[in-house]
């Protein structure tokens, strides 16, 4: 299968996103052109870690690279000041300098905290974001907004911080159990929602295959949704205008993440969907769509 690349414009702050599969396995000829020295750190949680920490060890050996490893417990609670101080004592411990590359292997949990410890770590290191979640690839790992989160709300302590790249493999995508795949899924209907019918139509066309397993489905579906995100973060990187409409169900779904105190029972693309349901209904209700629309 080939791979796909999509760039994000952005002066000096340019990256790729590459999508396609087979990723994880060339990780050191991905990479290997953004390094000082043929090292690099990876911050992960405990379950990524189990499916995928050693086929990224020896994809980076293929080109003499070596790996220092950080595995934190999965799940939301991690993104906080707890996994943030754990997160970047580690990486001091690890000598990174500021010429050197961090890598946030996981969801969107780490990637949102790995990105934050990178921007703060020595006013600033690059890293690289290898999504590992459906959610991850299509949205959080692009567009630089870096986060986490406080008992006064979720993404509210942060920073925009653009990764240097970004490797969407979809092959890790077979090891998302089902409800964590069609979490994601919310997050691509997003959007075309916001303004792509024919994308809308074609997800719903093709919706009982992605979930299937179609690899080049999905890796269409990750390329468009990319696509998407790439144009409105070119236009407006730090979310003073039109990227504001990325956050299409977030408000409601910010509030249900809080009310069940940031754990599983309510998964972010979960809440991402239901929030766009209750975004629809008041829409309706305030007279702005109708119930039919």
């Amino acid at each position: 299968m080939s791979v796909a690349t999509v760039h994000v414009p952005l002066g000096d702050r340019s990256y790729d996103v590459r999508i396609g599969t087979g990723l994880i396995s060339a990780l050191g000829s991905e990479i290997a052109p953004l390094l000082a020295r043929p090292r690099i750190a990876v911050v992960t949680d405990e379950t990524v870690a189990g499916h995928h920490l050693e086929a990224f060890r020896e994809g980076l050996a293929a080109k003499d690279i070596t790996m220092s490893a950080l595995a934190l417990p999965a799940g939301e609670a991690t993104k906080g000041w707890p996994g943030l101080e754990r997160s970047v004592e580690w990486l001091l411990a690890e000598k990174i300098e500021r010429n050197d590359v961090v890598v946030a292997l996981g969801g969107g949990v780490i990637g949102d905290l790995v990105g934050f410890a990178s921007a703060i770590l020595r006013r600033g290191v690059r890293y690289v974001q290898v999504p590992t979640s459906l959610l991850a690839q299509v949205d959080s790992s692009v567009g630089g907004k870096t986060a986490i989160n406080s008992p006064a709300g979720k993404n509210l302590i942060g920073a925009f911080h653009q990764p240097s790249l970004v490797l969407a493999d979809i092959g890790v995508l077979d090891t998302l159990t089902p409800r964590d795949f069609l979490a994601g899924y919310g997050e691509v209907v997003k959007y075309g929602l916001l303004g792509d019918a024919a994308f809308f139509d074609w997800l719903e066309a093709n919706g009982s295959a992605l979930a299937a397993g179609d690899t080049a489905l999905r890796a269409r579906a990750v390329e468009r949704s990319v696509e998407m995100k790439a144009e409105i973060v070119a236009r407006d990187e730090t979310e003073l205008g039109d990227r504001a409409l990325l956050n299409l169900g977030h408000t409601f779904c910010h509030a249900l993440e809080a009310a069940t105190g940031y754990s599983g029972r309510l998964l972010h693309g979960e809440g991402v969907a239901i929030g766009c349901a209750l975004a629809f209904e008041t829409s309706a209700r305030l007279g702005f769509c109708s119930q039919e629309d």
